[in-house]
């Protein structure tokens, strides 16, 4: 519950106990969805998701999706990446410009690649494969997510 409370608004459910799994977009695989409801109203959906690109591989993500589709906050759970340089992906100057974005209208890549994300300095692989476990949270909840 502790990762889920990092990245969904206060709730007094137990969203353990409603997860459900919905596919990704590309239909290889699927993420467990936790719903968050105060007083039985949505407040937000806690997606567990992940990337193999990143510079040493996987990069596990917890991802809060407000009802609306606007990313609430995100956390890492697993990552391997350099220390110094792509474990900077924990950090607030990077990981907090997502809140409170809508993927559908805000560019989830890297400047670099035309999106509006700053990329960690030296860290290009690393910041680009949080956007990805981003877009696959979000992609997937927009396609089999229950908004209500």
């Amino acid at each position: 519950n502790f990762a889920i409370r990092k990245v969904v608004p206060d709730f007094n459910n137990i969203p353990n106990a409603e997860s459900y799994r919905i596919a990704t977009v590309e239909g290889d695989d699927s993420l467990t969805c936790y719903p968050a409801r105060k007083d039985s109203t949505l407040v937000g959906t806690a997606i567990e998701s992940y990337t193999m690109k990143g510079f040493s591989g996987l990069i596990r993500v917890m991802v809060g999706i407000s009802p609306k589709g606007e990313i609430i906050n995100t956390s890492v759970l697993e990552q391997k990446e350099t220390p110094g340089l792509g474990t900077k992906i924990t950090e607030p100057f990077f990981k907090d410009q997502f809140n409170g974005k809508d993927p559908a209208s805000f560019a989830m890549k890297v400047k670099k690649d035309g999106g509006e994300i700053d990329a960690i300095t030296a860290s290009t692989i690393t910041s680009r494969a949080y956007c990805d476990a981003l877009q696959r949270a979000y992609d997937a909840y927009m396609k089999g997510g229950k908004h209500e």
